[in-house]
């Protein structure tokens, strides 16, 4: 008896044994699904959200012409002559901002102004500025107020806004690439974009760290309203400064943010024909150009204004495009073909390697007078033969068209030379012909840009060469033939 109650109390004793331990492994198995359960929760929505978050906050609005506000410098005395120039670029309908003058327009010039108020932008007077020091013996006192510009332009109080750019009265922007290039940046972040001077003497007089005001610049909403806080503190501790660029880049040191260069802005430094830096234009959309009445017209046989109004034509069919260097060689006659497309192109008469052909050709001279050192320029140059015939011939653009989703641009000898020449020359070509799909640069573009090839087509006229221009293959090199 005793041993079977023994045998009993072990066998119960076996058995709660075991049902314990098998409710603790069940809600231990419960307790891991659930945490289990929990911890996927968490981590598979936290992601999802901060992806959403991301694309509402940066990528479902993209930057577009609303987004900006024009400060444009200029005086009553420039202003009803250099207008002109900003009615080229002025979109009334897209764009906001004011024109800063020092005084009011004469009445002559004020009745011009309100029959043109619905093609130019607004009139601004600038603030009185007396009570700030100019200390550069023979500069203007008027950087002064050029600078105030910027505070100015912020005190307009516009909504929705992310970019303030601001410019002369003789900067002509290229709007579209403006707003694409904008894009490529945040606008929540202190952002200073513009460009150094092409001199190198102006870099080194004035600095290399400035954005050159003629070329334009751009500086982010958030940055633009803390400098405009405290631009007339340092507009007190700068006034041995020559400009007001200089002034808006030191106080912008002052607050930690230095330039970001981008190379489509155009100061323009220099004199005589800059054909050379339009042929040869860096793979940058093109976003200003600078200086037009200190330059020869950029086209030959016209006015500057005309000129300027001939190229813009062509940068309003493809904006993109515009001064956008393709190069392709012709195995038949073993020419060099550089075409900078809605401005020119240029055959060489024999292959040249490309590294070469990419070199800015020196048509231009210094913009001051002076030594070796107002010769030099920030980019690569190859020299330009006095003697015309001994020069690639150059072909300037004639018109271009739209046909289809593809551009057709044609380009013509405006200034023929009296040059002998064989069969073989191009100087018996009376025109050429591109053709091209409509650049639309996307992100991808923007941020690795790579340039694209073209070829030679086959033409029923002996004295016309046709052109394509396409995106280059993954392995393509655009390469002289051996």
């Amino acid at each position: 008896m005793k041993t079977c109650q023994s045998f009993f109390k072990t066998h119960v004793n076996s058995r709660l044994i075991n049902l314990i331990f098998i409710s603790s492994s069940l809600g231990l198995i419960l307790y891991l699904l659930f945490s289990s359960f929990s911890s996927f929760s968490t981590f598979s929505t936290l992601p999802s959200t901060r992806i959403l978050l991301l694309g509402g906050d940066v990528f479902s609005s993209p930057t577009s012409l609303e987004h900006v506000v024009f400060g444009i410098a200029s005086n009553a005395k420039a202003w009803p002559t250099r207008k002109e120039y900003v009615k080229m670029w002025w979109k009334p309908d897209k764009m906001r901002g004011c024109v800063f003058l020092d005084v009011g327009l004469k009445n002559n010039d004020n009745n011009t102004v309100l029959s043109e108020d619905e093609i130019l932008p607004p009139v601004c007077i600038s603030d009185d500025t007396s009570r700030f020091r100019y200390t550069w013996r023979g500069g203007l006192r008027s950087a002064i107020r050029v600078a105030r510009v910027v505070k100015e332009t912020v005190a307009l109080n516009h909504s929705n806004v992310r970019w303030f750019v601001f410019g002369d009265d003789d900067t002509v922007f290229f709007h579209e690439n403006l707003v694409k290039t904008l894009s490529k940046y945040d606008h929540e972040l202190p952002y200073f974009i513009g460009s150094n001077s092409e001199s190198f003497i102006q870099n080194r007089f004035f600095s290399f760290s400035m954005a050159f005001g003629g070329a334009g610049f751009a500086i982010s909403y958030p940055l633009a309203k803390t400098l405009a806080k405290v631009l007339d503190s340092c507009l007190d501790r700068y006034h041995h400064l020559y400009g007001s660029d200089g002034r808006i880049s030191s106080c912008l040191a002052e607050l930690g943010v230095g330039i970001t260069r981008e190379p489509g802005f155009h100061q323009m430094d220099m004199s005589g024909d800059p054909f050379g830096v339009l042929a040869a234009h860096p793979m940058a959309p093109l976003v200003s150009l600078h200086h037009p009445d200190y330059l020869d017209p950029i086209f030959p046989k016209m006015t500057n204004r005309d000129a300027m109004r001939h190229l813009y034509k062509a940068a309003e069919l493809d904006p993109h495009r515009i001064l956008q260097q393709t190069v392709c060689y012709d195995r038949w006659f073993s020419w060099t073909i550089s075409i900078s497309w809605g401005y020119a192109v240029e055959v060489f008469g024999s292959h040249i390697l490309l590294p070469d052909v990419l070199r800015v050709p020196a048509t231009f001279r210094p913009w001051r007078k002076g030594g070796v050192l107002h010769t030099l320029f920030s980019f690569d140059m190859r020299e330009h033969n006095k003697d015309p015939c001994r020069r690639p011939v150059a072909f300037h653009m004639n018109k271009t068209i739209l046909e289809g989703d593809q551009t057709v641009s044609i380009y013509k000898i405006v200034e023929r030379a009296n040059c002998t020449s064989n069969l073989g020359s191009p100087r018996g070509i009376e025109m050429i012909k591109v053709h091209a799909l409509k650049f639309n640069l996307d992100m991808k573009q923007l941020l690795a840009p790579r340039r694209q090839c073209c070829d030679v087509l086959p033409s029923s006229w002996h004295e016309r060469l046709e052109i394509g221009i396409r995106e280059c293959h993954e392995d393509e090199l655009i390469q002289m033939p051996h």
